[in-house]
């Protein structure tokens, strides 16, 4: 992601931008998630521990994660976590303490992101991607504390992978109601009452809890996760072997170089957001007319090949003489592809995908969605945070949708202190095509 616009176009991982000429580094990606399943592998009865890396020691729920790191410990749990401070490392130094199995996922930031002195147990990562497979693989379960956009990232991405089937059910535990309780009250009103995107009964599976006693209770007699089928035939979050899951990884990550490096040699804009939407409605005929003007301003439109959102931008592009472009998910039974797109990928494993959806653009539009859709926008704001990536611009389209996410962010700032101070302007709330065409 970056302001380049020739086919020198970046790819971004954790460490370093991958240009997708350079297809070896695929190699070095591919032998990282290898290292990565080979160490997983070894672990047994896991709970990841998730949250903010700047919450003090002397903060309530820093004293909560390492209590919870504890109980799980002493009751034969390995806790793993990112390896970092703040959350991280009082998950491990509760686990160390009881004796127990105490795991760190690291990876090197620009700033804040250390080894813990608690974990017993690493492994490090260059590429932001691999390690996010790993970080988000099945365990027994998810215990998310107060955080940033990184842990809104994570939390997103591993209940949109249970949602659809990517990933096998486990306990979400929420830890801190006054943190957690805004945003689940926004996925139940705005995206599944307003928009009709998701289940309610998806959200009221997610455990609130105040207290370690809360979470290990609901804990302590899960049983420990197996390998899990699903709707995308060897996905990433499986465990088990390693096997020739690896060699398709490896062609679909070469496949995506190839694609963006031959189909993207100009200005682009990623649309995204819900399937569920239908034509005549409002946000459907306010993204055709996106798709409208970036193929009269000869910005090429991609999305996520799909219907609703994705299909009305497709459709406006194409039927306005545009490059329309699909990044779509292969299942089993189908392919969800939407006809508006004039060129289009498929791909069986999801990090692979949701890399090419959002590698080449330097404006990303979100419409209104649900879990997919968080999950694709905090992991943008994440790689903005953390300076892995630059000259991106994020855009949320709908206010009626949007504004109760803008105070979200502002509390992470005002009262948690997860997020920077600038960290609140990376977003932008417009209303129109005409706003939308400010920013090109």
């Amino acid at each position: 992601m970056s302001n380049n616009k020739n086919n020198n176009q970046p790819i971004v991982t954790g460490g370093q931008l991958v240009n997708f000429r350079d297809s070896w580094k695929v190699f070095s990606m591919v032998a990282e998630m290898i290292e990565g399943l080979k160490f997983l592998k070894e672990i047994k009865n896991e709970v990841t521990i998730l949250g903010s890396a700047r919450l003090p020691a002397n903060n309530k729920y820093y004293k909560i994660a390492q209590e919870l790191g504890y109980k799980l410990a002493r009751a034969g749990f390995a806790v793993l976590t990112g390896g970092g401070p703040g959350i991280m490392e009082a998950g491990n130094k509760g686990a160390f303490e009881a004796g127990g199995e105490s795991i760190g996922l690291n990876i090197q930031l620009p700033f804040e992101q250390r080894i813990n002195p608690y974990v017993k147990k690493a492994i490090a990562f260059e590429y932001f991607y691999t390690r996010k497979v790993m970080l988000t693989a099945p365990a027994n379960g998810f215990v998310f504390f107060p955080g940033g956009f990184g842990t809104l990232d994570e939390l997103f991405e591993v209940v949109d992978a249970i949602e659809m089937g990517q990933m096998e059910k486990s306990p979400i535990i929420l830890v801190g109601k006054e943190f957690w309780q805004p945003v689940v009250d926004f996925i139940r009103l705005q995206s599944a009452k307003k928009i009709k995107a998701i289940k309610e009964k998806e959200i009221d599976s997610w455990y609130i809890v105040e207290t370690a006693d809360e979470a290990f209770e609901i804990l302590k007699n899960t049983e420990d996760a197996t390998s899990v089928e699903s709707e995308t035939t060897d996905n990433p979050y499986m465990q088990g072997d390693i096997n020739w899951r690896m060699f398709r990884i490896m062609a679909e990550l070469v496949s995506s170089f190839d694609f963006l490096t031959d189909n993207v040699p100009m200005k682009s804009v990623t649309v995204l957001g819900t399937k569920e939407v239908k034509p005549k409605t409002k946000y459907y005929e306010d993204a055709y007319e996106v798709g409208k003007m970036l193929a009269k301003k000869e910005y090429i439109t991609i999305t996520g090949g799909g219907t609703g959102i994705m299909e009305a931008a497709n459709k406006g592009a194409i039927e306005n003489g545009g490059k329309s472009i699909g990044v779509f998910m292969k299942t089993k039974n189908k392919e969800t592809l939407n006809r508006f797109a004039n060129k289009t990928i498929g791909f069986s494993f999801p990090f692979v995908r949701k890399m090419t959806l959002m590698a080449s653009s330097e404006v990303l539009v979100f419409f209104p969605g649900s879990l997919g859709t968080m999950h694709n926008l905090f992991e943008i704001l994440t790689l903005m945070e953390t300076n892995k990536v630059s000259g991106i611009k994020v855009v949320l389209y709908g206010k009626d949708f949007w504004e109760p996410m803008r105070e979200i962010i502002n509390n992470l700032y005002l009262n948690f202190k997860t997020i920077g101070r600038n960290d609140r302007e990376l977003i932008n709330i417009i209303d129109s095509p005409e706003e939308l065409e400010q920013y090109l």
